[in-house]
């Protein structure tokens, strides 16, 4: 943040005044070589809308009462595109949630997920086939290939869930949709040369923006850019 606001900072000494100040520090991770050769062939995004992700994440009200958040992303963009929260969530609720963000967004070409209930039920295959949505099911016992989002759920429980108390399932809704939009506008990320999601998204679509003849072809679907839903 220091950076993109024109400071000159070196980072050991940034490191150094956060340990002063008690604050956390990241630590750097050592890179692990698997044993073994993988085999699988991986989707890998490479424009927004390609691919997207979306998973499940639980926390709890101060009372104890479970809660449950249905989260979905751009892999290419690392858009929050929805965070989604209930008590309890079936698939009907999963297709709402998705139907609203494709309306925001756009309709994806793939989704990738885990083989969880919800997301291999009749009713999710059978409208991921009407909407022409082609599935990725991640291996059984392998979350590392659903990395995206497994990411995003750890920086989701480290900068929001869990420096958070929820007196009510109302006041997370709250707290966790306003923390979604600060990661999406304000948030700098390393992997997108330390632009927010939304900056990105907003250059991606420039690059990939049709010529003035080609756009007159076939109609614009104006929509606010700055507009966010709220689930």
């Amino acid at each position: 943040m220091m950076e993109r606001a024109g400071e000159v900072v070196n980072p050991k000494r940034t490191q150094r005044v956060r340990r002063q100040e008690g604050l956390k520090v990241s630590k750097r991770q050592r890179k692990m070589k698997r044993l073994g050769e993988s085999t699988a062939l991986r989707q890998q995004a490479q424009r927004s809308h390609q691919v997207w992700s979306w998973d499940f994440v639980y926390d709890q009200t101060e009372s104890g009462s479970s809660l449950r958040l249905l989260t979905l992303i751009d892999e290419y963009t690392r858009q929050c595109l929805a965070i989604h929260m209930a008590w309890s969530i079936r698939a009907a609720d999963v297709i709402t949630v998705v139907e609203a963000a494709m309306e925001r967004y756009g309709v994806p070409e793939h989704i990738r997920s885990d083989n969880g209930p919800e997301f291999i039920a009749y009713a999710i295959q059978d409208w991921m086939k009407q909407r022409e949505i082609k599935s990725l099911y991640i291996k059984p016992g392998s979350p590392w290939e659903n990395g995206h989002i497994e990411s995003f759920h750890d920086k989701l429980r480290d900068e929001c869930l869990n420096r958070e108390i929820f007196g009510s399932i109302l006041e997370a809704k709250v707290v966790v949709e306003s923390w979604r939009i600060e990661y999406n506008q304000q948030r700098p990320h390393s992997s997108l040369g330390y632009q927010t999601p939304e900056e990105f998204a907003a250059s991606a679509l420039t690059t990939l923006r049709p010529t003035a003849s080609a756009a007159s072809e076939r109609p614009v679907n104006n929509i606010n850019p700055r507009t966010e839903l709220y689930f």
